[in-house]
């Protein structure tokens, strides 16, 4: 187990190096994005302004604070609690964040499925966990609420978020075919069958 600390953008070589099991603290920039914003992006053909190469997303639509702009909210609003949502429902979407997008790192809990799966294998990304229950840490990490696109959308718009030491995150998910959650639903079906064995139960 090794860890990095990855100033975004990344590139492809950066991601290549890690391994699940491997830890990440990220820096810079992180965007926030859900399931809205991603309908839009890629069921509506909407357009972003921000440039997403090589950079990471969070699963999330945070409670923010709208106020007036100043050099400390520059988008007009204050973080109050950024948390992370469940990855799974937007396993869709992977593929044409990174083929569309750019998009190398997604920021998530309770992982995603094969179809990410080979989506990092192919073109070079990872799935970093959070550990539910942990917003208000990581609402700790985030510096400032930088900018906002697709606000029509909000709390699901697309938020670009300064952040300092956000992590450390685990890689659950990497470039390799590795896949945390492949090991252990691997792992409960070996389980599974000793148990009901030692029940007398047939599987």
């Amino acid at each position: 187990m090794t860890h990095y600390i990855l100033p975004t953008p990344v590139s492809e070589a950066d991601i290549r190096r890690l391994k699940i099991n491997d830890t990440v603290t990220l820096q810079n920039t992180l965007f926030g994005i859900r399931d809205a914003t991603q309908i839009h992006l890629f069921d509506r053909d909407r357009k972003t302004k921000f440039d997403l190469t090589g950079h990471a997303v969070i699963h999330t639509a945070p409670n923010v604070r709208k106020v007036p702009v100043s050099a400390e909210y520059p988008a007009g609003y204050q973080p109050i609690c950024i948390g992370t949502t469940t990855s799974d429902r937007m396993e869709r979407f992977t593929r044409p964040l990174m083929t569309q997008n750019g998009v190398r790192m997604i920021v998530g809990k309770g992982g995603m499925r094969e179809g990410s799966s080979a989506a990092f294998a192919e073109l070079g990304g990872v799935y970093l966990a959070i550990i539910g229950g942990t917003a208000a840490l990581e609402t700790t990490w985030i510096e400032q609420i930088e900018d906002v696109d697709m606000d029509d959308l909000n709390p699901e718009s697309l938020w670009r978020f300064k952040i300092r030491d956000f992590g450390p995150l685990l890689v659950a998910m990497d470039s390799h075919g590795g896949s945390i959650y492949q090991e252990v639903k691997g792992d409960v079906a070996r389980n599974k069958v000793d148990v009901l064995k030692s029940l007398g139960i047939e599987s």
